[in-house]
């Protein structure tokens, strides 16, 4: 294609499209990017003008984009049975990928339920969460706890256990109170000691609410280890396995949201492992399918789903999506699996976090820069500058992109959760892009 192709799709892009997370008024002036084809972690627009994908496009992509073994088998599948309803029937990629899972887990998080992406999971957690206790004659547990600055998701029972006011105003006449809670927040400590007094006076907070409140209260959700939005946000694993007793001691559910964390993301599969926990209900989604297929699910416990095992109709789990299982997805996340074991990526991926955080040394000596951290492949850190200029994130956006790099910052805070297929090349132009962009924006 070429420019006059491309400006011709973002046109019409805009008359017709209406895009996530945006005010569409600001396309006036920060251009949509035309797309046209994507290999490796890298993609191409129209003009073919390459961008490194720094973020995994929202983090799906974890082993690039126009993966052979992905693809090759979502098209064995396509061949064979490309959907069929969950409710009366199943099929052989949904329970391998079931079983697959589960196995994970040591089998400690046996049932999966599935859907199609992070909210509906968020969603389907709550509504099992109050389901249980109303099955167990408990009705009173209906209310949630979560992390101050947290999020969970956009559909209604997602907002209501977020705490980002801007994503919430609108809705307010919709959504239900949540309890908020202070979490652990590694940008507040110098060293070890004060971040672990800083556990214990979260934990303590925890419990001053759970002694009030715990008969109330269905469950605490949670993302481990690192709160995304709230930017990116990183805290030690002693907090979860805290978290996680306190629940066992005042009846209550832990909800571990992994969508974005999970799938190897923290450094282990499960961002849990590294707590030596499991929760109640696990929620995966992003990465689980490589990017490739709207693909989400919850996975939970014999002692949950024993409670809704009745001859009772009311009692089973009434909730659907059209695509639950959807088989072409679920044989892209049993690819994923398998990469992840034929590939060794988890050790892998230890050494690629380190190379990776060793080009960006750079960051912990920049004085436009502070609380440069990361997390297994998760990678942040602040800017802090005399003279920010207006519309941070979009200018670092439009800036990255004409420096062949993505990025797409949390106000303030620019970070990369990069495809787990990153070579050296790409790592030094990771880290060259990103300090140029910065020269150029901070001027």
């Amino acid at each position: 294609m070429n420019k006059k192709l491309s400006k011709n799709w973002v046109k019409r892009s805009l008359s017709s499209v209406w895009h996530p997370y945006t005010q569409m008024k600001h396309h006036e002036q920060f251009p949509l990017i035309a797309l046209s084809w994507g290999e490796g972690s890298w993609l191409y627009d129209c003009d073919n003008q390459r961008y490194l994908d720094a973020i995994s496009s929202w983090w799906v992509n974890l082993f690039g984009h126009a993966n052979p073994r992905i693809g090759e088998a979502i098209k064995n599948q396509l061949d064979t049975l490309e959907h069929s309803m969950l409710a009366g029937f199943t099929h052989k990629p949904v329970v391998e990928l079931s079983e697959e899972l589960a196995k994970l887990t040591g089998n400690t998080l046996g049932h999966v339920f599935y859907a199609s992406d992070g909210s509906s999971a968020v969603e389907i957690a709550l509504k099992m969460s109050i389901h249980f206790w109303i099955n167990s004659g408990e009705k009173a547990k209906t209310e949630f706890i979560c992390l101050k600055n947290s999020y969970h998701g956009e559909t209604i029972g997602a907002l209501s256990v977020g705490d980002i006011q801007l994503y919430r105003d609108a809705y307010q006449a919709m959504i239900k109170p949540v309890h908020v809670v202070s979490g652990p927040d590694s940008r507040a400590t110098t060293n070890l000691g004060d971040g672990q007094e800083m556990v214990k006076s979260c934990l303590r907070e925890l419990e001053d609410l759970l002694k009030k409140r715990n008969n109330h209260i269905a469950g605490f959700i949670v993302e481990p280890l690192v709160q995304g939005a709230a930017g990116m946000v990183m805290y030690d694993s002693s907090y979860i396995k805290g978290v996680r007793l306190l629940c066992d001691k005042y009846n209550i559910h832990l909800l571990a949201d992994e969508i974005a964390v999970g799938c190897g993301r923290t450094g282990t599969f499960f961002a849990c492992e590294q707590a030596e926990i499991w929760p109640d209900f696990m929620l995966l989604s992003k990465g689980i399918s490589g990017g490739y297929l709207p693909l989400s699910l919850v996975m939970t416990t014999d002692k949950i789903f024993d409670r809704f095992y009745d001859d009772d109709v009311a009692r089973g789990f009434l909730h659907s999506h059209t695509y639950s299982g959807n088989p072409l997805a679920c044989v892209a996340a049993l690819e994923v699996l398998k990469i992840f074991k034929d590939e060794d990526v988890l050790n892998k991926n230890k050494m690629l976090a380190s190379s990776i955080h060793q080009e960006l040394e750079w960051t912990n000596y920049d004085k436009r820069i502070s609380n440069a951290r990361s997390t297994g492949m998760m990678f942040a850190f602040d800017v802090k500058y005399e003279h920010m200029p207006d519309h941070f994130p979009r200018r670092v956006f439009e800036t990255a992109g004409k420096n062949e790099l993505l990025l797409r910052p949390i106000g303030n805070v620019v970070y990369m959760v990069p495809p787990y297929t990153l070579r050296k090349s790409e790592i030094d132009h990771l880290s060259s892009s990103v300090k140029k962009t910065l020269d150029d924006v901070l001027v």
